[in-house]
């Protein structure tokens, strides 16, 4: 699902019209989305009864059980799983739900169906609450803690179930064959979906549908399921229901070598050392604690002490005109970002004020072409993003613009300090500060965590998520990471921004005073190595900010910078600017095995890559780790618990740390 360089845009949502009931129907496939005689029991027959559920929750051996599911439509599916699932007693199995839609409901429509079932109330609240804006792509949505997790695949089937299976890895214990019915929407239930939901089964894996169709049923027969046609619910006669048969043979990618695919299978740890006590340690340790592992954080000096030691800073993002993979991953993340960080404030793990405010962001911009272009492609977007002229993004700003812009709701500035020790606040996990440099040593499968001569922890699986000190591992020295200095100044709220209601960025970036400063800046200087204040960085900081806003130009201009407070803080950076995020590779090992590339750069190498077992990365965030860790803990949570990834195949491998090596021997340059 490689999307480069095509037109961003948003999906295309379902067009529906409403029975006199008042239940959904859709006018592109002229079909029902559920039962007009009961949506919830036809649910409950077909797919949890049709798959054995929620008794199969009692007796399974794995941390979670994973349902794909063809066509999340109403959610309605969803729902009753999630209310069986709470129902039933534990121990049981975390919940881990997959599902791909190619129209999917407006948050409008969807909160409209869901005031049909008022027994689900409790649970169509923060499904409600968390259900992501219909931007092309995948996202997650964690609920109960995390203990149940949510992907929403904005996608054609056609292209994510290959995509999905192209991983050959299994991961479903159960399918929902949902959609349409066949003859309305042949298009879900061809062959070759059929068989790629096959490939994607583990051992004993089952299907339930609510079509009974001969030819449906000759498909899955083909693709390795043992089906049953039994009684349909209400006037429905025949249903089917089924378990796979024989094991689906993995699919042969033809287009891409399947390096970014380790040639192990781990076992999943009980214990992780997570390296780095910045934002990328702590959403890892979190994501894994989460997920029911013990997890010791190792820090060298204090929490939040390095990189992620700033007062304030934005939760941020930037649109494109064209699809990438560092378009889409900014996106994604801010998405999830927002979700996550408003779920803390609700839950009381961050307080409102204290710890930051989900007060938006305007981002101004002088390039009207680019505006325009994206305007169209905004719509139905609102809640992601809308365009603003320079009077609105006054009004929201409560501070004189000069400029348009873009204006992002689901943004704020947060304090990273506060979010780093809120996210450690688990019974999971040990936090062990002021370690001096630790290594990593791997020693009879155990990788040894050393600081002082002594052995601080030991494990099968170890996070390097140490920002600049990175590649101070000698497992991890060939790493083309960054150091850019950055340094913030301090700025005494002055009477021109006391009004300021929500994060300004420009050049720079300013939000509403906290403790009565706000945190302005931050410079950018690759290479730069200086730890010490500099009284001209104070300048460049205030004069950027009066570009920004004219009207405040003598006031700032009356500050002493020499009597000025900031902070120097270094960001750690990947040439592509994307983070490093997934298993260490052997570089000797990788260029051993794909050297052919250097010769020919479009070789089709049939090899898996070949990664240190146990040892994982989350680096390189750059000046977006408010935005970009929540994601890249659960992408890696994911990867080490053999679980469904939060991203396609193409984006997992554009952060994938192993592309460095592919790119450079691509490049004959190693």
């Amino acid at each position: 699902m490689n999307r480069d360089n095509s037109p961003w845009r948003g999906v295309t949502p379902a067009a529906l019209h409403w029975s006199e009931s008042g239940s959904p129907l859709s006018d592109t496939f002229d079909d029902i989305y559920y039962s007009q005689d009961n949506g919830v029991e036809e649910s409950q027959h077909v797919y949890l009864q049709g798959n054995g559920l929620p008794q199969r929750w009692q007796r399974h051996s794995r941390n979670h059980f994973c349902i794909g599911e063809t066509g999340f439509g109403t959610g309605l599916n969803f729902l009753v799983t999630w209310q069986a699932w709470r129902e039933s007693p534990e121990p049981r199995p975390d919940l881990h739900y997959l599902s791909i839609e190619k129209h999917p409901l407006t948050k409008q429509d969807l909160a409209r169906v869901l005031n049909s079932w008022p027994a689900l109330a409790t649970l169509a609240q923060p499904l409600l609450a968390a259900y992501p804006a219909l931007l092309a792509g995948q996202h997650r949505v964690l609920l109960d803690d995390g203990r149940v997790r949510l992907d929403l695949w904005w996608e054609d089937a056609a292209d994510a179930l290959p995509d999905l299976a192209s991983r050959a890895q299994p991961l479903v214990d159960a399918w929902y064959l949902d959609g349409f019915s066949p003859s309305c929407n042949p298009s879900m239930w061809t062959t070759q979906l059929l068989q790629a939901a096959a490939t994607l089964c583990r051992p004993g894996a089952s299907f339930g549908t609510f079509t009974a169709a001969g030819d449906v049923r000759r498909k899955l027969t083909d693709a390795g399921f043992t089906v049953d046609k039994v009684a349909g619910y209400g006037r429905k006669r025949d249903c089917l229901r089924g378990v796979i048969d024989v094991k689906a043979a993995l699919p042969s990618d033809t287009k891409r070598s399947p390096w970014d695919i380790p040639d192990k299978t781990l076992v999943r740890p009980k214990h992780v050392i997570v390296l780095g006590g910045g934002l990328a340690g702590c959403a890892t340790a979190a994501a894994l604690a989460r997920r029911g592992m013990s997890v010791t954080l190792l820090e060298r000096s204090t929490l939040a002490g390095a990189g992620s030691g700033n007062d304030q800073g934005v939760l941020y993002t930037r649109l494109s005109r064209k699809h990438s993979a560092l378009a889409d991953f900014a996106l994604q993340s801010f998405q999830f970002a927002s979700t996550f960080y408003r779920r803390m404030f609700l839950m009381g793990e961050l307080i409102p004020q204290r710890d930051g405010d989900l007060c938006g962001s305007f981002q101004q911009s002088d390039d009207a072409k680019e505006m325009a272009a994206l305007s169209d492609a905004l719509t139905g977007l609102e809640e992601l993003a809308q365009i603003l002229d320079a009077t609105a993004a006054s009004g929201l700003l409560g501070i004189d613009q000069p400029s348009a812009g873009y204006w992002y709701p689901g943004s704020g500035w947060l304090r990273p300090g506060a979010v780093c020790r809120s996210l450690l606040m688990h019974d999971n996990i040990e936090v062990m500060e002021n370690c001096g440099e630790v290594t990593l040593h791997p020693e009879g499968g155990q990788w040894l965590a050393l600081a002082k001569g002594q052995t601080l922890a030991s494990a099968s699986c170890a996070v390097v998520a140490a920002g600049t000190e990175t590649t101070s591992m000698p497992q991890l020295n060939w790493l083309p990471l960054q150091t850019i200095r950055g340094q913030i100044t301090q700025l005494p709220t002055a009477r021109a921004f006391s009004t300021l209601r929500a994060a300004l960025c420009h050049q720079g970036y300013i939000a509403p005073a906290w403790e009565g400063t706000h945190s302005i800046g931050a410079t950018f200087n690759i290479g730069d190595d200086d730890p010490a204040l500099r009284i001209s960085d104070h300048s460049d900081n205030l004069a950027k900010l009066a570009d920004a806003v004219p009207s405040c130009r003598d006031e700032l201009q009356s500050f002493d910078t020499g009597a000025l407070k900031g902070r120097v803080g270094f960001r750690c950076a990947s040439p592509d600017y994307l983070p490093t995020v997934g298993p260490a590779p052997d570089a000797d090992q990788f260029l051993n095995d794909f050297g052919a590339l250097r010769k020919n750069a479009k070789h089709l190498i049939e090899r898996r890559g070949s990664y240190l077992p146990g040892l994982y990365l989350n680096a390189a965030h750059g000046s977006r780790g408010l935005t970009s860790t929540p994601i890249a803990a659960e992408l890696l949570a994911s990867m080490i618990c053999q679980e469904p990834l939060p991203f396609s195949r193409t984006l997992s491998r554009a952060l994938s740390p192993a592309r460095f090596i592919i790119r450079d021997l691509s490049r004959n340059r190693i």
